[in-house]
């Protein structure tokens, strides 16, 4: 499969949420990625907002898909696993994150075979978010 990352790019993530406001708010003012496009489909009763660290040409972003008509929050699917964003300090990352209302159900420490630090976090919705100490990777 000799060059194969060249006809590929990892584009997007695309995830279901309930309040899109709620869901912006969260991965922008908590996680510090950015607005990068609203856009609506009156036809399709759906809005797709994408936030990312960087333009979506050459960065990989998370697709936000708000359905109109959606009248309760969706489940988790048993196949979603999480998103994964590295950090650096991610004690004191958690520890902001925690004051600004954040869940975190795994709060930072060592893995269980290895000397990377992780956490996880919650999103509005409930997706989970593992943040990975970069400072800790060996």
């Amino acid at each position: 499969m000799s060059g194969t990352q060249d006809k590929f790019r990892m584009m997007h993530t695309m995830i279901r949420v309930f309040d899109l406001d709620k869901s912006i708010k969260f991965y922008t003012e908590q996680l510090g990625m950015k607005l990068l496009r609203k856009d609506e489909y009156p036809e399709g009763k759906f809005t797709l907002a994408f936030v990312g660290y960087g333009p979506e040409e050459n960065n990989t972003v998370v697709e936000l898909t708000y359905n109109w008509d959606q009248e309760k929050p969706y489940e988790i699917g048993s196949g979603f696993g999480h998103l994964a964003l590295g950090v650096n300090d991610i004690y004191a990352v958690c520890s902001a994150l925690e004051k600004q209302g954040a869940r975190i159900p795994r709060p930072p420490g060592p893995m269980k075979h290895g000397t990377t630090h992780i956490a996880f976090i919650e999103d509005p919705d409930g997706y989970k978010i593992e943040l990975i100490g970069l400072d800790t990777m060996r």
